[in-house]
């Protein structure tokens, strides 16, 4: 099987977890689909090799060196619309492992839905339901949200719940082909 495209483009960056600060720009993947981070090219003054093996794959992450506050004032300034998630708002939410989730459908248990209340809330990252949890906010505009970045000192990827099922397990799914 030799896929149909070698390169696929991604939006990770290298501030978001411990396993994406080991990915490159040309992040290569073997036949399987899995990622080697000690098989992984140098890349010097910004010169890359985009030379492949027959059955090899690389996905490119061209924004990796960009933090997250890089990326909200790319937004301000170019005026890209995002989704109203960003934004603070009331939501119900309720705990759960530590993190806040949403309470928007029927998914969520009843015995987990009895305890929602609501809270001024806004998403940093998105991603499945119901991995991804809110954080505590009062940033309703996209200024607010960039002073917000400002003083921060935790992760976006605090409340996705996927990332705290052990240590490395986000680079132990990528060498396995997840990603």
């Amino acid at each position: 099987f030799v896929p149909k495209y070698q390169r696929r483009v991604h939006g990770a960056r290298r501030d978001e977890e411990k396993s994406r600060a080991k990915e490159r720009i040309y992040s290569f993947r073997d036949e399987n689909h899995r990622w080697d981070p000690k098989n992984q090219r140098p890349e010097l003054w910004n010169i890359y090799n985009g030379r492949h093996t027959k059955g090899e794959s690389i996905r490119v992450f061209p924004i990796s060196n960009w933090t997250e506050l890089d990326v909200w004032q790319y937004i301000y300034l170019e005026g890209i619309p995002i989704p109203d998630l960003y934004f603070s708002k009331e939501r119900e939410v309720v705990e759960y492992m530590g993190t806040k989730i949403m309470v928007d459908d029927e998914r969520m248990p009843e015995e987990l839905r009895k305890t929602a209340k609501k809270e001024m809330v806004r998403f940093r990252t998105l991603g499945c339901y119901p991995l991804t949890g809110a954080v505590n906010s009062d940033a309703t505009t996209l200024p607010e949200i960039i002073q917000e970045m400002l003083v921060c000192t935790t992760s976006e990827r605090q409340g996705r719940l996927i990332d705290s099922d052990g240590d490395a397990s986000m680079e132990k799914k990528k060498q396995e082909g997840y990603f």
